[in-house]
């Protein structure tokens, strides 16, 4: 039995150790293939969304992700642990850490219908870096020369990816880059609060946030739901139920992943994201980022990667699943 986090507590409804795939501890080699596996679902979750929101208004696929996550986790729940299993003793951050991550997911939703996703991707994945920053600012955590520097690298990549002549470089990229400002949020929020609760029960809670503040949203919309799903065809229904198959699956995988292998090792291999991000562009959509966007990208990753492992190397605690959790849904 592979222990994820810290020990059961009571108010974990008996799930706070949890098991992965009931394989001994230190598998680091599995936990590379299933942090890939996330890595892959995350990519194409984000390529999926950009094709369907070419026959379907985004505010409808981007709640039924939510509404999926909250409705699987929710049975599997309860049916694992029953009422106990829904225990949390931070009620208030449950719901503040799902709204940060549903304002990421809608950053993330609508961004990609505006610049190709390798682009969006990359630039996302200042993510670890901002955590430095929002680290040192909220936790008073000490900030070396070193992270500064990582800092600085990971913004001139972004620079050069969404350098002027690029074709990306307008208000778009206001989406990529306020999508890592919340997810970064989410990420020192979750670190300030992780230990107590059970993954798999503030994963639960993750869907039930967005999918309750998404619901009167969508009900407010002018949007007639009902007839345009009713007139959607097949496919696009299968892609919708896709979309949310890819968000709760990648991060069960990553879950799972973390009960593997240390942090440390399996962060690197996040930012395989982008290179599948770019595979899926060519493939669905025929774009290929250009040079200086595969160099911009390049730049963010190694700064990144470096700035993630720096980030739990330093961590006094032992990983928790989902306070190291650096992909977005």
């Amino acid at each position: 039995m592979v222990a994820v986090g810290r020990p059961a507590c009571g108010s974990c409804g008996g799930l706070g150790r949890v098991t992965a795939l009931g394989l001994p501890p230190s598998r680091p080699l599995l936990g590379v293939t299933l942090i890939a596996l996330a890595a892959s679902c995350f990519a194409s979750m984000d390529s999926t969304s950009r094709y369907l929101g070419g026959f379907m208004p985004v505010l409808i696929f981007f709640w039924a992700r939510y509404a999926f996550q909250a409705t699987v986790m929710g049975v599997w729940l309860a049916w694992r642990g029953g009422r106990r299993a829904f225990t949390t003793t931070h009620p208030r951050f449950q719901f503040v850490r799902g709204a940060l991550l549903a304002a990421t997911s809608a950053m993330s939703f609508y961004g990609v219908q505006h610049m190709p996703v390798p682009e969006f991707t990359a630039i996302n994945m200042l993510t670890p870096l901002l955590v430095i920053v929002l680290a040192g600012w909220w936790l008073h955590e000490r900030v070396t020369p070193v992270r500064w520097a990582l800092v600085a690298g990971g913004f001139a990549g972004a620079l050069i990816v969404i350098r002027p002549g690029s074709g990306l470089f307008g208000w778009a990229v206001v989406f990529p880059l306020a999508g890592a400002f919340t997810y970064a949020s989410f990420q020192v929020l979750t670190r300030r609060l992780s230990g107590t609760e059970s993954p798999y029960t503030t994963h639960s809670y993750t869907g039930l946030a967005g999918t309750a503040l998404l619901t009167p949203v969508l009900l407010a919309s002018p949007l007639d739901v009902a007839g345009i799903l009713q007139a959607a065809p097949g496919w696009q229904l299968g892609l919708m139920a896709l979309i949310g198959a890819l968000g709760t699956t990648g991060h069960l995988l990553l879950i799972l992943a973390l009960g593997m292998a240390p942090t440390a090792t399996l962060m690197p291999f996040v930012y395989l994201q982008i290179a599948v991000a770019t595979g899926l562009g060519w493939l669905i959509f025929r774009q290929v980022p250009d040079f200086w966007a595969f160099v911009g990208m390049g730049v963010i990753a190694a700064c990144g990667a470096a700035g993630a492992w720096l980030n739990m190397r330093g961590a006094a605690k032992p990983a928790d699943p989902v306070a190291a959790d650096t992909m977005a849904d």
